[in-house]
This record gives C-alpha cells, structure tokens and sequence, in this order.
C-alpha cells in the first residue's frame, strides 16, 4: 500500500493501480491532468515499495524553476527542508545530502548522469514528468534509460508522466507498459474570447484584457506571452493602467534570477492580488497560488534548427491546442475561474493538436555526440518516439567530425570526450578548447555563459557591453555563471598544442565556435554572412559600420535575419586565424547589365568576399555553361532571333503538338533543359551576347532536329503556301489559333479543297482579304465558305470594289491577283 498523507489530492485514487503496476513490472505511463497532484505525490507514494530497497528515486523535470518548487513542496509535505530526504540538482545549485532518496533533476542533469554511470548505480526508479513537453533531452533521457533497463538493470524502474500525452503510444515504446489514467479534480473555467485586433500591439492588448479582468474578477492573474521581451513591454502598459497598490505584477521566465522566479510563485500576501507575466513555462509543473483568472495571448516561442544553415533561431508560433488547455486549466485548481483568450473562438479549431518535439527541429550535434559517448553511431538503435530527421543528423555528423569529435565511423575521439565534459553544445566547448591554446580560456568560457543563459550581461547586441555588465552582476546567478565558467575554463586548460599568446578579440573568440557566422558589411547596417544568410542590425548601433562582424545570436527568416549578438572582427584577425578556410580562386560570373561575362579573382571566405580584382577572359567549356546559363535566366527572347528562325520553330512545334515525339520539344522551358546540347555548344568561344550572332544561333538551335526529321518539316509544315495564282504566302505556325495565312479571296477562286498540312491531318486558318487587304472572314472550310458565306461577302463589297469579279460561283471561277481592267 502507498504511503498516507494528510492532505488529499486528486491523484491520490491512482496512486494503488500505478504501484501495482510497478511492483509487478518494470515501466508503467500515468496520464493525469495539470493539477492532479502526480509532480508532487508520486515521487513520495513510491518511496516506501519493497523493490526501491533503499534505492533513491530520479525525478526529471524539463525546468529549473519547476525542480527546485517541486522539491521544495515535497520536502514541505514530509515536513523536512529541501536537501534532506528530498533534494534537487540543477545548473547553478544543488540541494542533496546523504540522506536524500528523492532526487529531482533538470532532464539535462540526468543525461549526464546516466552517460557517466550507464547502471545508474544507487537508483531504483526513474520518473520523467511532463514528458508532454518532449524536450530533447526528455526524448534522450528515455531511451538512453530504456536501454539501459534493457541491457544492464532489469530491476529499474520507469515511469512516464504526462498532462495531455498519447499513453498508449508511450507505452508501446515502453514494451506495452501499462497506463494509469487518473481524471484530477479540476473546477469549471469560463472561457471569453475576447478576439486580436490587426490595429494595436499584441501587448496592448494584453495589458487592455488584464487590467480589465482584475476590474471584473476576483483573484490574482496568470497572464502567457511568448517571450521576455514581450513580457517587459506588457509589464510597462499594465502598470501605466493599473495603480492600485494592492495588486502586485510580476514576471516569469526563465533568464531571470532564481531568487526572482521564486517570488513570483509565491502566494500573495493577504488582502493583495497578483499578476504574474509568464512564458510558457508555468504552462505545467507549477502551481501558483491564488490564481484564478487566466489571459492568454495564444502565442509560444518555440526553437527552430536549420540544418542547411547550421542555425537555431526563436520562432513566434500560434501555441497548440494542448498547450492552450494547459493554460486554461490554471485557473481551475482551487476554484471555479475565467480564461480570457485573444483569439475568436472558431480559431482553437485550427490550432495544432499538440506541441512539435523539439527532437524533430533541433540542433542534433550535443544528442549525437551524447550517443556516441553510449556506444552508439545510429540513433536508429535506440528507442525514440520520433526518429531525429536525417538532414539535421547529417549536418551534426559533418560538424563533429569537422571538430574532430567524431572519427569516420561516428565513434567518439578523445577531443568529443574533452568536448562533452564541459557540458556545453559542441561549438562553445569547442571555443573553449581552441581559445586554451592562445591562453584565452577564461574569456571564452566567459563567452559561452553569456550564450547559453538568456538575459546574462543583459540584452545588449553588443557582446562586449554584456560581458562588462556580466562581470559587474552580483546576483546569485551571474555568480554562479562565473563560478561554472571557471571550471570550464580549468577543463580546457590542459588542452595540447599551444598555438601562441597575444590578444584575441570577443570577435575572434565567438567566430572560433561559429566561423559560418563571420558576417561582411554590405550597406546601413546589413551584413551578409560566411553561412549566405542576410542580416541586418540596428543601424544605430555602433556595430552598424564595423565592416565585419561575428556574429553569436540572431532570429528572423533565413532570407534575412536580425543580429541579436555580435562582435566586431577585423579583415587582419580572419586572414590569422581562418586562413585554413580561405580560399583564392579565379570565378567567372555573369553581368546581368552588360549581358557578357565577367572574370576575377576572389578571396573569400565562404559566402563572403574578403578581397576580389578582375581578370582578363579566356573563353572556355566552363565559361560557356555560365553564359548559357545567364542567357536563359535573362529570357530566351534576348537571343538574337531572325524571322526565319522564329517561324523555323514554330514550325518543329506545330509538329510536336500534333504528333508529339520525336519531335524535340523548342519550349522556353524545353530550351533551357536542353541547353548543354545546343547553348553551351555555340558559346565555347563566346564572351557575351554580342559575340553571339543569328546564323550562331540558328546553326546551334537547327542542330537539334536530326536530317530525317527535317526532311519531313519541309514536307508537312512547309514555310509558304502556294495559292492558284502562284502566289507563295507565309504560314504563320506561332499563330494562336493554329498554322494561318493571311490571303485576297480572290486568288483562291477555282479552290474546291480546303489546304492543310501536316499531311493533311491540320487544316490552315485562312484569313480571307478583300482587294485591299483588309480582314473579311476567317475559315477553316473554304469549300463550306463558296456555298455559304461568300454570297453574303458578295453582296457587301462588290459595289465598294467594282473593278474585281464577284463570280457568283467562285468555285469554279479563275483565280486572280488582278483588277478588271478599265473599260471593261
């Protein structure tokens, strides 16, 4: 029997089928609404079962916050302090002693733990809450145990808790482990769409809503935004509406300091409301007391990798269904509440059903080197819900192996090994390691703080301006930053092979972890970076007329981004310390303007040209494929086309609609598909468009009809037709409505068959003139026309043209280029 406790909680019914379930198995999945009590309970119910013996239990939290508040209420229901039987590890502090059986841990923390002790010596269990969230750490943390429970610890136990997660799809990943459903206790939530408005920010709005609800609602708020900077921006529009002292507005998100996020959990004190300003991060785990209204924006901020880019940037999308009924639900835990959402409600329809693993859209290089320290190569071995991408496992194993992290066959070198001991994504430890060797570690290790905890040294784009406000914070958490730099600086100390002294610049040292990021100054402020991505920074910033920039952090599109954190870097630095990756090289390019060719020597690095001057041209098989090329994209009709020619394809192509193959097909698009057999040919000695004259063109276009076909193009789409009087008249084959000539009604007097070509299977359009050339008819049935028609012709132009015969039965008239002559 589970453990007794004074309190009851909604999970409490569940708690005996679910230590059923593991005293008999090794893996079970509890799904229990936010509010049941399962972060809290669970961990403590288990703590007495007979096959723990002693053993501790591991519980994975995806936050900092969330770890430290549910130790804290654990320790608070045994009525003991947080580090004795109940503890915490996270980054920047720890609360575990001897005595401490419950650990709770960042899903971070326990991946290294299981990577440095596969057996999980000392552990009986281990928990992974909110698994819903399915960070990428969360996705490793379960197969890496899995694997181990499989290969090395029969007795460990797992268990998956989850909010709104697919249990039996967790399950059968868990070898159809059983799921226990608890229904929680949750009270009833008003919910009032309140719409977005397209004219007014969306933080105006947000401050309208919330000091609209503190109006008309009792309680303290729980308002979502996606991001800090929004958060900030709220927080200032609310406090210019709300004045009322006893109502206390608060942010939350996670670059604040422990000490702050703490407060802004806290109850309110008597008689006083709160509103708190959070990201998504007190969606789950967290329970704030006294909340009963809930606004939420329907935003989330989400990271987005780039594998062809090699980038992470922070994208705004519309928050999923399961994470708005996250939301909702928070002002349902002790009491009947309101959600105000500023959507329509036809809109929740359309939300996507669940929020994407971040598995399928992160940087993968710290998760393989992770396996690789496993033993294993191919993620594939391992038990994930959802397969990591092949294109961003394939941008990680390239990186790594750049690094030399992993050898050829993706095993882990000792360089991956020295990389993974600092904890850090292989880029910054790599930074670390290289900067130890120009005795710069300290500065790198300083560097790479500031990158991987958001809002350290403030928001400055500036990296110079955060590193001098990093080391005047004071708080607990830049203390604890330098205090964890220290080590890494330490860890990368005994790197081999110095390479020298001297200073190395902020720029030089976050271009050592991103080298594709070295970025070159077009113009006001817009860079384009080594990677071929556009970016731009304020143009206020002093760091808008530095000609080179490394560049740390940046968000928006991959057509253009905005610089969030850079550096300046000088031409000198790159040529010292990237010259392994500069290349010199002869490039021929094509001038759109001057419609020609135009060769230089570049030196570059990578996308960015560091240095270029122009070369004389030698034409050659290479040139003349950038030429065609530059042809085609300006458009065929730039070609010098003569007449002839163009009714020569017109010609090709009557036959080809009509016939189809073999036919070749002379389509712009046709063309351009086929340009190495005809362009590239007739430009090997060319320079320009001017070079290129019409018999050129005609003798490289003509070239691709083989000779039996052209004997039959002069036989079924001839160039003119020959009219009873002789006349040989053009046939215009590009015409819309079909092959056509244009000719006097009278030179085809005595006609009784209508003309055609393509062996007589196409009919020509005949434009029928009068004598002064004027349109008078259009047919495709000239005998049809004599019996029909022409009478009515007749009548109308024989009085305005006399002189010419108007034969009431023209079909068997004698045809004439001719007038009467006078007199007659």
């Amino acid at each position: 029997m589970p453990r007794s406790f004074d309190t009851s909680l909604p999970i409490d019914d569940a708690l005996g089928d679910l230590t059923s379930a593991l005293a008999v198995g090794s893996t079970a999945v509890l799904v229990a609404p936010p509010g049941a009590g399962k972060t809290t309970r669970v961990p403590l119910a288990l703590l007495d079962a007979p096959w723990l013996q002693g053993r501790k239990i591991i519980v994975l939290e995806p936050r900092r916050i969330a770890a430290r508040a549910s130790a804290e209420r654990m320790a608070k229901t045994l009525g003991e302090r947080a580090g004795e039987t109940v503890g915490y590890r996270v980054r920047f502090g720890s609360k575990v002693s001897r005595a401490t059986r419950i650990e709770v841990v960042t899903e971070g923390i326990f991946t290294r733990q299981i990577l440095d002790d596969p057996e999980l010596s000392g552990i009986g269990a281990v928990l992974f809450d909110e698994f819903h969230e399915r960070s990428l750490d969360a996705d490793l943390g379960l197969a890496l145990a899995r694997d181990a429970q499989q290969g090395l610890r029969e007795d460990l136990r797992i268990l998956v808790m989850s909010a709104t997660i697919d249990g039996a799809r967790v399950a059968k990943l868990l070898g159809d482990a059983p799921v226990v459903e608890s229904l929680g206790r949750a009270f009833p939530v008003e919910t009032r769409y309140l719409g977005r408005r397209s004219d007014a920010p969306m933080e105006r709005q947000m401050a309208e809503a919330i000091a609209a609800a503190l109006r008309s609602d009792a309680g303290s708020v729980l308002a979502f935004l996606p991001g800090a900077a929004e958060i900030r921006r709220t927080e200032t529009m609310l406090r210019e509406r709300v004045q009322d002292a006893s109502v206390e507005i608060v942010p939350l998100f996670g670059a604040l300091d422990a000490a702050v996020q703490d407060r802004a959990i806290q109850p309110a004190p008597k008689g006083q409301r709160k509103v708190v300003l959070a990201t998504s991060i007190a969606e789950t785990s967290l329970t704030i007391e006294g909340v009963r209204i809930v606004v939420d924006c329907g935003l989330s901020r989400v990271p987005r990798y780039e594998p062809d880019l090699g980038l992470t940037r922070l994208e705004t999308v519309r928050a999923s269904r399961a994470a708005v009924d996250q939301r909702r639900g928070r002002a349902g835990r002790i009491e009947p509440g309101v959600c105000y959402r500023l959507w329509d409600e036809p809109q929740t329809a359309s939300l996507p059903a669940y929020t994407q693993p971040e598995i399928l859209s992160a940087d993968l290089t710290s998760l393989l080197l992770d396996l690789a320290q496993w033993g294993v190569s191919d993620p594939a071995a391992l038990a994930f819900l959802d397969p990591p991408p092949a294109p961003a496992l394939k941008e990680a194993r390239e990186l790594l192996r750049e690094l030399g992290a992993l050898d050829a066959d993706g095993r882990i070198t000792d360089e991956g090994r020295a990389l993974r001991t600092m904890a850090l994504p292989p880029r910054l430890a790599w930074m670390i390691v290289d900067a130890a060797r120009w005795d710069h570690a300290e500065e790198a290790a300083e560097i790479a703080a500031i990158l991987t905890e958001r809002g350290l040294g403030g928001d400055s784009v500036d990296l110079d301006a955060r590193r001098d406000s990093f080391r005047r914070d004071r708080s607990q958490r830049a203390t604890s930053a330098r205090q964890m730099a220290e080590r890494w600086a330490k860890q990368a100390a005994s790197s081999p092979s110095p390479q020298g002294r001297g200073e190395l610049s902020s720029g030089v040292l976050l271009a050592f972890a991103f080298p594709d990021r070295v970025a070159k100054n077009r113009r006001n402020g817009s860079f384009v970076l080594a990677n071929g991505r556009g970016a731009s920074i304020e143009q206020t910033s002093a760091l808008a007329r530095a000609p080179y920039l490394a560049v740390g952090e940046l968000t928006g599109t991959a057509a253009q981004g905005r610089i969030l954190l850079a550096a300046p870097i000088t031409l000198a630095e790159i040529e010292r310390h990237f010259g392994d990756q500069i290349s010199d090289a002869n490039e021929v390019s094509f001038d759109l303007a001057a419609m020609a060719l135009r060769a230089r020597r570049r030196r570059a690095l990578h996308a960015i040209t560091l240095s270029e001057a122009p070369l004389a041209l030698t034409p050659s098989e290479d040139s003349a494929r950038v030429l065609a090329d530059g042809l085609i994209a300006a458009g065929l009709d730039r070609l010098p086309w003569s007449k002839q020619l163009q009714q020569w394809r017109g010609r090709v192509m009557f036959l080809r609609q009509a016939e189809g193959d073999p036919w070749p097909d002379l389509s712009d698009d046709g063309l351009a598909a086929q340009r190495e057999a005809w362009l590239v040919p007739a430009l090997f000695d060319k320079a320009g468009l001017k070079d290129l004259s019409a018999s050129d063109l005609s003798d490289a276009l003509m070239g691709l009809l083989p000779w039996d076909l052209r004997v039959r193009l002069d036989r079924e789409a001839p160039t003119h037709f020959e009219a009873p009087t002789g006349s040989h008249l053009p046939i215009d084959y590009e015409a819309e409505q079909g092959p056509t000539i244009a000719v006097r009604l009278h030179e085809l007097f005595g006609l009784t068959t209508h003309p055609s070509v393509a062996g007589g299977a196409v009919p020509l359009v005949l434009e029928l003139l009068s004598p002064a050339h004027r349109p008078v008819q259009v047919t495709r049935d000239l005998p049809g026309f004599w019996r029909g028609s022409y009478a009515g012709v007749r009548a109308d132009l024989r009085g305005r043209y006399p002189r010419h015969p108007w034969p009431e039965d023209p079909a068997s008239a004698p045809p004439t280029r001719r007038a009467k002559p006078r007199g007659t």
